[in-house]
């Protein structure tokens, strides 16, 4: 099945982002998690199958997995135990859809870089820094950095996020919660990226957003996705180039082949890229999980 909007849902929209809906449940969010798929903040007019189900899927074992680390915002995946009356839709939400804790989100996107690539590359090519970090010359794209580094940015509601200092961030949620975040996020990557590459996958950054509930940190958003990292392959990694990634990347490479400028609307994408991105996202599951997906 695919899902591209949850309109059979009879509750309050409390969010719609490019790829999830959440409905507001008082004290909890229903998170549902669609096939649809952007690039270049634009949502395209066609669903990647089972993209939902991926995401979800690897979010939710990456929740349990670093558990021990912070806290986080899962209450369960199993349809039947939703309320609301929610547990008739279990067909269109087994799979892609979580309970989740209301937590009040902190302002900041906490990203860690164990590799030189994206937004970060540009910085290290203008300034020889991340951020404020200085770097060694010399890096090379796609390098691995001497030790992982917090890069954090701003959480904007309209336009993109932008990339700040660690004293920014101080300034912004204040000094003792800075630290915390930092280090939190530095714990999650270590052990997830350790674990990533007993896999042959290497985890060349990620970025996490964490809220306040009852006082403490929790752990929000989604965790180790291809959505909201960068996972290479380890066989086919090679320094001083772009790397094939378990995520967009056949759609990124087919945009760069056609004349659109980036701006909505978006083309409709032909059958053997939306091919190629589902049996991507399905094996980064399938690899970093063990489980099979279908």
């Amino acid at each position: 099945m695919l899902l591209g909007d949850t309109n059979f849902i009879d509750l309050p929209l409390y969010i719609k982002g490019k790829v999830r809906n959440v409905y507001d449940l008082g004290d909890k969010l229903l998170i549902v998690v669609t096939d649809r798929i952007s690039a270049f903040d634009v949502v395209f007019p066609n669903l990647i199958p089972n993209k939902g189900k991926v995401l979800n899927g690897i979010s939710n074992f990456w929740f349990d997995y670093t558990k021990d680390i912070v806290d986080n915002h899962v209450i369960t995946t199993d349809v039947s135990e939703y309320p609301e009356g929610l547990s008739k839709f279990k067909e269109e939400l087994q799979g892609r859809s979580m309970l989740v804790k209301k937590i009040q989100m902190i302002p900041a996107e906490c990203i860690v870089r164990g590799y030189l690539e994206g937004s970060g590359l540009k910085d290290y090519k203008a300034t020889g820094s991340i951020c404020g970090i200085k770097l060694p010359e010399g890096l090379r794209q796609a390098d691995k950095l001497p030790e992982p580094i917090f890069t954090p940015s701003t959480k904007e509601s309209e336009g993109h996020d932008q990339n700040v200092s660690f004293e920014g961030l101080c300034n912004t949620i204040g000094t003792e919660l800075a630290n915390k975040l930092r280090d939190m996020s530095l714990a999650l990557y270590n052990k997830a990226s350790q674990y990533a590459e007993s896999k042959g996958i290497i985890l060349a950054d990620t970025k996490f957003e964490f809220g306040i509930l009852d006082g403490k940190i929790v752990l929000g958003d989604e965790i180790f996705t291809p959505d909201s990292s960068r996972f290479w392959d380890m066989k086919e990694y090679e320094p001083g180039r772009a790397q094939k990634s378990f995520d967009k990347q056949f759609l990124r490479e087919y945009l760069e082949t056609i004349d659109w400028d980036k701006n909505p609307p978006a083309p409709v994408l032909p059958d053997d890229v939306v091919k190629n991105t589902e049996l991507k996202y399905i094996e980064a599951y399938e690899r970093l999980t063990g489980n099979k997906l279908i």
